[in-house]
């Protein structure tokens, strides 16, 4: 059978897929997926074993991402995994499903109306954890994605307290670009880039302090240099990028991340990376009232006064996707029915979802299972999960990540739950 990663017995056969969503009524287990990144320098919060951040070849990188209910690849490179970034379902019988073939196969069943309006899992979740600051850098809107053959790539970020017992080297994170900023500016700092050394582009922009349990929403064709904190990112499906910064992390970026999504005939084109920049949203004197997220309580939630949960909205801003945090106390348990298919992480505590156990990591080896990630099906979801907390000491703390068109969080929306946020 085919190799994923560290994973033996990768297969697609049929019974494999069925049992699969048999085992958990629809509940199914996920391998942990890891994902290596050249150009970045592992900050060590992913709770790998410590010896396990650099198990790849030469010229792979360290371990700094870990992707969550992905149905896509990664794009790392020649030297990529085919099965790079794909999250695997645990068959119970031994060895691993991968995830894009077990939604083709139940489709609706599986992702609901999502199978219609869009053929695939449309988001993923992720904890990217780097010791310094990412460099400056844009993700496509549809139309210049579309130009390369990809969808656009809004996301949206949350600092998981759980996940933060060290902010890295700059707990800071560049938005956008100031109110007075020129296109000529842009381009000069471009042109900087290409000449080598550092292009200082962020000069040209604001750094914000972030803050352990809030979070942002990051519109696709906003410039941002993301914080060395551990983030949990919801965002679109797709992995579409250019670099603006030419030196980050303590050394230059390659050129090729410049143009990596930019179509061949317009390499060297730096009026097209310019094009990228959302230019109001980049240049909203409002940037912060806008983008900003702060934890919101769920009218559910609220309506039950926090007797057997408490969950909160962390991402609600962007329509293409949105994010729950779920607190079960100790020794408490709760029937949980969502809307929508999602898939969910334990970042504190140890309990059951379904009867499966479930438990945050905190030191496993590189192929290891875990039992603290679970992808919800449409019909799972609508039966509803019973989720119960086994500690008699410790809060069960859960990330759940969902699709477009919520509909809790439209009504939640709609009731004024969320108010101005």
């Amino acid at each position: 059978m085919t190799k994923a990663g560290p994973y033996e017995n990768v297969t697609s056969a049929e019974a494999a897929i069925e049992r699969v969503m048999d085992a958990g009524q629809g509940v199914l287990r996920l391998a942990p997926t890891w994902v290596p990144r050249a150009f970045c320098t592992p900050a060590k919060r992913l709770r790998l074993h410590p010896h396990d951040y650099f198990p790849l070849a030469k010229d792979r990188g360290g371990i700094d991402e870990r992707w969550l209910a992905s149905a896509i690849r990664a794009e790392n490179g020649p030297l990529t995994d085919p099965f790079e970034g794909l999250s695997l379902a645990v068959d119970p019988d031994g060895g691993v499903v991968p995830f894009d073939e077990f939604i083709a196969h139940f489709r609706t069943s599986a992702i609901g109306s999502h199978w219609d309006t869009h053929g695939a899992w449309p988001m993923y979740s992720k904890f990217f954890d780097n010791q310094a600051p990412l460099p400056f850098h844009i993700h496509h809107r549809d139309e210049h994605a579309a130009l390369v053959g990809k969808p656009g790539k809004p996301e949206a970020y949350y600092f998981p307290p759980q996940m933060n017992n060290h902010p890295g080297e700059f707990p800071y994170t560049f938005f956008g670009l100031h109110p007075e900023t020129t296109r000529q500016q842009v381009i000069d700092k471009l042109e900087g880039f290409l000449r080598g050394g550092d292009n200082r582009i962020t000069e040209l922009s604001k750094a914000y302090r972030v803050t352990p349990g809030t979070g942002w929403d990051v519109p696709a064709g906003i410039l941002h240099a993301p914080a060395s904190l551990c983030t949990y990112e919801p965002q679109a499906a797709c992995d579409v990028f250019a670099m603006t910064e030419s030196w980050s992390n303590h050394k230059e970026v390659a050129d090729e991340l410049l143009w990596k999504d930019v179509p061949e005939d317009k390499h060297g084109d730096l009026e097209f990376i310019v094009d990228l920049v959302d230019w109001e949203r980049n240049v909203d004197p409002e940037f912060w009232s806008h983008r900003f997220t702060p934890p919101v309580e769920t009218a559910a939630s609220r309506a039950q006064g926090g007797t057997a949960y408490a969950e909160r909205w962390i991402t609600y801003r962007s329509d293409a996707f949105s994010a729950k945090e779920l607190t079960i106390a100790p020794g408490g348990s709760a029937q949980i029915a969502d809307r929508d298919a999602y898939g969910l992480v334990a970042v504190g505590g140890i309990g059951e979802i379904n009867g499966q156990h479930l438990a945050s990591i905190s030191s496993i080896r590189y192929g290891q299972f875990s039992s603290d990630e679970y992808f919800v099906t449409a019909d799972g979801a609508n039966r509803g999960v019973t989720i119960r907390n086994t500690s008699p000491t410790e809060d069960l703390v859960i990330l759940k990540h969902f699709g477009p068109g919520n509909a809790e969080l439209a009504a939640d929306r709609a009731n004024g739950t969320l108010g101005q946020a």
